[in-house]
């Protein structure tokens, strides 16, 4: 998949500039693409040539000047045919999974430690995501959010970010007792 589809799906919200983007990345977009400022300025910037996006400038004292960038039509119709066709199986690539494949063979304590830090990053994203999530209902339950709502989208791919770091962090919890249960079998 390609960043830009991320990019169109998050103006989707409205107009935005790059750095708007990249802070809404990090809020809503991260449970399920990760891009670093640089890559998005690069991609709005790749975006305009094609006409995906337009871009208008606002001028500003005592800071450089802001682009605002929202979707065009083609912008839209591209995003739409991204849509329609379906994805490509998902894959995990993830670094702690093959320290952990390796425990046998290197550092228990270093592979522990790490999964116990991975358990971390996890709580601190499930607290983040649920305070989006209380944003974004705003005093509503999630029935009347869900059928009122003028955008489901971000909500459904928020509580899939929030499944995922659960189970992160519950995997976590049953490596880490596993791998107690073999360190004392072994003492």
């Amino acid at each position: 998949m390609s960043l830009r589809y991320a990019v169109m799906a998050a103006l989707l919200e409205g107009e935005a500039s790059g750095y708007d983007l990249a802070k809404g990345f990090d809020a809503s977009v991260a449970n399920f693409w990760m891009a670093t400022p640089q890559q998005l300025y690069k991609e709005l910037d790749k975006m305009r040539a094609e006409g995906l996006v337009q871009a208008r400038v606002i001028q500003q004292e005592r800071r450089p000047n802001k682009r605002l960038f929202s979707l065009t039509e083609a912008g839209r119709r591209v995003l739409r045919d991204f849509t329609a066709v379906p994805p490509r199986p998902g894959a995990i690539r993830d670094e702690l999974m093959i320290k952990v494949q390796a425990v046998d063979a290197g550092d228990a304590e270093a592979v522990r430690a790490a999964v116990e830090e991975r358990m971390v990053w996890a709580q601190a994203k499930i607290a983040r995501y649920e305070r989006l999530r209380a944003r974004l209902l705003n005093g509503r339950s999630e029935e009347e959010y869900l059928s009122r709502s003028e955008r489901v989208g971000p909500y459904l791919t928020l509580m899939r970010g929030l499944a995922f770091e659960r189970e992160n962090h519950h995997w976590g919890e049953w490596a880490l007792a596993v791998l107690e249960q073999r360190s004392a079998a072994t003492t």
